[in-house]
């Protein structure tokens, strides 16, 4: 990094510490300040459509977007500051610079976040989790996801999401990373039963934990998958947090059997009032070798979802994304290192945490050689794998891609219960590409009209350039 980078970063978060202390005394006023103090800061183009809708909603107290802001001003001022920090100024400006560069100097992809599975260990079997699949007695050790995070930051990563298995089975390691990383923001999905008072305060301290609590929807679709009393652990986890004024979300897997519990008024409005900040929506995939294809949802549901998602945000105050069908907003597939990869517990370095093939482990290669791996750049040169980013998955839309990619390069399964092939895998999924490729296509067309009668005649150039083509930025 030249001296002109550190003076140009250092510049950067010397007016983001300002803003941020004109902020805490009058969020109100002076969050349209911030807003331009970024568009003096960041590159061009640098996220411009999620600036431009922040900057309208705080010129309207009634909308949606303005309650979510204030209700992000009701958590504890140092863990706000802390999550904005390393959120906008760590893992969005100064790490996506890196990345940028790291990138293009090795034509790879460079993701923003790592998802990684502390342990493979879990205190519950729920229906159609993919975890179980790697049985239930791996582990990363802790020097193991240490260095993991070291290697990350130095080509730019400061976003890390725990998977599992539970993550929230190795608490005291997850804090010791939290401290020893206070540059990083961490993000852990979780089955919610084994928050308690103690380690809400250990939360509490460290100030960069994020959970996001897994439901599928109301209290019997949630216990019918998960287990009887799940659903109320998970609330009275959530009482402990909101007590405390520490942000959490959601993570929903969407069904064939529970899709219609989660699009309701009732569903949000319950998140809505529990405190929850955000909602993360996955689409069900049928990994692992004894999985059901019959919880795939139909393309009627899943339109239902696409729906509904976007009804909603435009009345709750809560940010949601659905990957499967917010695909149009990332340029298509996120996953083989373009915006993340996953590290499994006996450390194979897939590229989605819901494909489970691999060419290297990270105990034997660097983490930038695996993005260089054969799989990793048979994802980078191929993607998008559709031009219609509502079909943008190469397993679950486009398997004939997954298949191709895996054969070509040698990955080999990861899963050590039951090694799938990818013809097995892609299978459930041939029949579904089909029969939702008909809708999404129509759908498709309708929005790239849409985006051509908004844009005076002319289609916009929705185009995502890779990150190892991008010329270079001017964050750097």
């Amino acid at each position: 990094m030249t001296i002109i980078d550190k003076a140009r970063q250092a510049a950067i978060a010397a007016a983001f510490n300002t803003a941020l202390g004109y902020l805490e005394k009058d969020p109100e006023q002076n969050i349209p300040k911030l807003m331009d103090l970024i568009d003096k800061v960041v590159p061009d183009g640098w996220y411009d459509g999620q600036r431009n809708a922040i900057r309208s909603a705080v010129k309207n107290p009634d909308s949606n977007w303005y309650r979510l802001i204030m209700n992000m001003y009701k958590l504890d001022p140092d863990v706000r500051e802390t999550f904005f920090r390393n959120f906008i100024i760590n893992a969005s400006l100064k790490g996506s610079a890196k990345q940028y560069e790291t990138a293009r100097e090795n034509q790879c992809n460079v993701p923003w976040a790592i998802l990684l599975d502390p342990t493979s260990a879990c205190n519950l079997h729920c229906t159609g989790c993919w975890a179980a699949e790697y049985g239930h007695k791996l582990n990363l050790t802790f020097e193991e996801i240490d260095s993991i995070i070291c290697q990350g930051k130095d080509i730019g990563v400061h976003m890390y999401i725990y998977t599992g298995g539970e993550p929230t089975v190795r608490k005291k390691d997850l804090i010791r990373l939290c401290e020893k990383h206070p540059d990083c923001e961490f993000l852990s999905f979780t089955n919610g039963t084994l928050f308690d008072e103690e380690f809400c305060d250990e939360i509490k301290r460290v100030k960069n934990f994020v959970p996001a609590f897994s439901l599928e929807g109301s209290e019997e679709a949630n216990d019918g998958r998960r287990g009887e009393g799940i659903y109320q652990k998970v609330l009275h986890s959530m009482s402990l947090l909101r007590e405390r004024g520490l942000p959490f979300g959601v993570s929903t897997c969407y069904t064939s059997a529970n899709v219609e519990s989660i699009c309701t008024d009732e569903y949000f409005d319950n998140l809505v009032d529990n405190g929850v900040l955000f909602a993360w929506f996955f689409h069900f995939m049928p990994t692992g070798y004894n999985s059901t294809p019959e919880l795939l949802p139909s393309p009627e549901q899943r339109m239902m979802m696409y729906n509904k998602i976007r009804e909603f945000r435009k009345t709750k105050p809560i940010f949601t994304l659905d990957f499967q069908n917010d695909a149009e907003y990332a340029g298509g597939c996120v996953a083989g290192g373009r915006h993340y990869l996953h590290i499994n517990a006996n450390g194979d370095v897939e590229p989605c945490v819901f494909i489970h093939y691999s060419n290297c482990n990270i105990r034997e290669t660097s983490l930038l050689d695996a993005l260089k791996s054969p799989l990793f750049l048979a994802y980078h040169d191929n993607q998008p794998f559709n031009d219609n980013m509502l079909r943008p998955c190469p397993m679950l839309e486009n398997p004939e891609k997954l298949r191709k990619m895996v054969e070509e390069t040698g990955a080999k399964p990861t899963d050590l219960q039951a090694p799938e092939s990818a013809e097995h895998l892609c299978s459930k999924c041939d029949k579904y590409a089909e029969h939702w490729k008909k809708q999404a296509d129509i759908v498709w067309e309708e929005t790239l009209e849409r985006k051509k009668a908004a844009n005076g005649g002319v289609l916009p150039d929705m185009t995502v350039p890779k990150k190892s083509d991008a010329k270079k930025s001017k964050a750097s």
